[in-house]
């Protein structure tokens, strides 16, 4: 409640913004030729923030603001240089986007993670019965596996293998299962789906859940229903993204 004019504040300057606890997100799209007009605005705005946390007697901490910008590589080149100090990546709620949004740095911190908390079953393992063992690998490593994972949507195979590989050799821990044993089988033991699989059914339980309750409102404003071009498809639904974007989901 203390931090809600902020929001009226960053809304008066022409940003689209996120509010989390103590954390604050600002966040917009323009052409690589209006880079530094853009770059002024969100200057100025930080100026503004600044000054009404110090009006309200809170601090902007510096050390932990950090500027991402997101784009394609071909882009670079059509951006000029600016004072700003730009990250190759950063977290937002735990989850590390690159500028390219390639996820390679979000992976990587995900397999050291996740391996380590294998290890750690594999010490246990013994004292374990099967049924407790699966308990703890779904929560704690596949619960690591799933956050967020439908960003994963579409990432290269190779990316998409090293997490299945994860999901592997999780699954060989818990049933004490050699390297040559096949993977298939066990996974099917514990009624696990693949990676590629948890990421669709993840992306459809989303969709469903913005189509049938309209939340969130900031993606459900961004969809629409379109109706089938023939009677052959009028089981189909298409999803097509609306304002300035035009490509079918």
């Amino acid at each position: 409640m203390y931090t809600t004019p902020l929001s009226t504040l960053i809304s008066s300057l022409s940003l689209d913004h996120h509010l989390y606890a103590d954390d604050t997100q600002l966040f917009f799209s323009f052409h690589p030729f209006n880079f530094d007009s853009r770059i002024s605005r969100l200057q100025n705005a930080l100026q503004n923030i600044s000054s009404w946390m110090s009006a309200n007697f809170l601090t902007l901490n510096s050390s932990k603001t950090e500027f991402l910008l997101i784009k394609l590589k071909n882009q670079l080149a059509k951006i000029q240089n600016s004072s700003l100090d730009t990250s190759h990546s950063t977290r937002n709620l735990g989850f590390i986007f690159d500028k390219h949004l390639t996820f390679s740095d979000q992976i990587t911190a995900l397999s050291k993670a996740c391996y380590y908390h294998i290890r750690q079953l594999r010490c246990i393992q013994s004292y374990l019965d099967s049924s407790t063992a699966c308990t703890i690998a779904t929560s704690i490593v596949h619960s690591k596996l799933d956050y967020c994972n439908y960003l994963y949507y579409k990432l290269p195979k190779s990316q998409l293998s090293s997490l299945q590989q994860i999901q592997n050799s999780l699954a060989r821990t818990v049933m004490t299962a050699p390297k040559s044993c096949h993977i298939t089988t066990i996974l099917r033991s514990f009624h696990w789906i693949r990676i590629t699989e948890r990421i669709e059914y993840k992306l459809l339980s989303l969709t469903y859940k913005v189509l049938t309750t309209t939340q969130p409102p900031y993606l459900h404003n961004l969809i629409s229903i379109q109706r089938p071009r023939s009677t052959r498809s009028s089981s189909v639904v298409t999803l097509g993204l609306l304002g300035h974007l035009h490509h079918p989901l």
